[in-house]
């Protein structure tokens, strides 16, 4: 992993929906932003393994419904993670449940986003994604 690159951890354990989250972040030529893991486990063993208290994750997204260790307990480790609990994470799902979005806010979650289901939505989630990162108070070691 590159120390001056801006890194977008992704959760999902759906190859599908990475597919095309990856697909519409090559379109914006950022793809190289990605760094993808199947379950919160994973999430989990990153952190500890490529990342550390100096070198964060610019925004980590979860997906909530997946194998091992789902998105909601993944987002209540993150947070009680002094190394990591300011990094902001967003929750991505497929799940329309308010009861599930005001659980995950009220555990530190920035936001909660619907997966997209056309190309226009993906293209403009990706935006969204890049957008919040480079509005983020970052460390100047994570600006391309």
């Amino acid at each position: 992993m590159e120390n001056t690159s801006l890194k977008i951890l992704v959760a999902d354990d759906d190859a599908d929906d990475r597919a095309i989250l990856e697909d519409a972040m090559m379109e914006l030529n950022a793809s190289q932003v990605l760094c993808f893991a199947q379950n919160g486990e994973e999430v989990l063993r990153l952190l500890g393994t490529d990342f550390n208290a100096d070198q964060k994750p610019a925004l980590i997204i979860l997906d909530l419904n997946m194998p091992k260790l789902n998105g909601t307990e993944t987002l209540r480790r993150i947070k009680e993670d002094e190394r990591f609990n300011t990094v902001p994470v967003i929750i991505y799902s497929t799940s329309l449940n308010p009861l599930e979005k005001d659980k995950c806010m009220l555990l530190g979650a920035h936001s909660y986003i619907t997966k997209p289901v056309t190309l226009q939505e993906s293209m403009d989630t990706a935006k969204a994604f890049l957008s919040f990162c480079e509005e983020t108070s970052l460390p100047v070691n994570y600006r391309q």
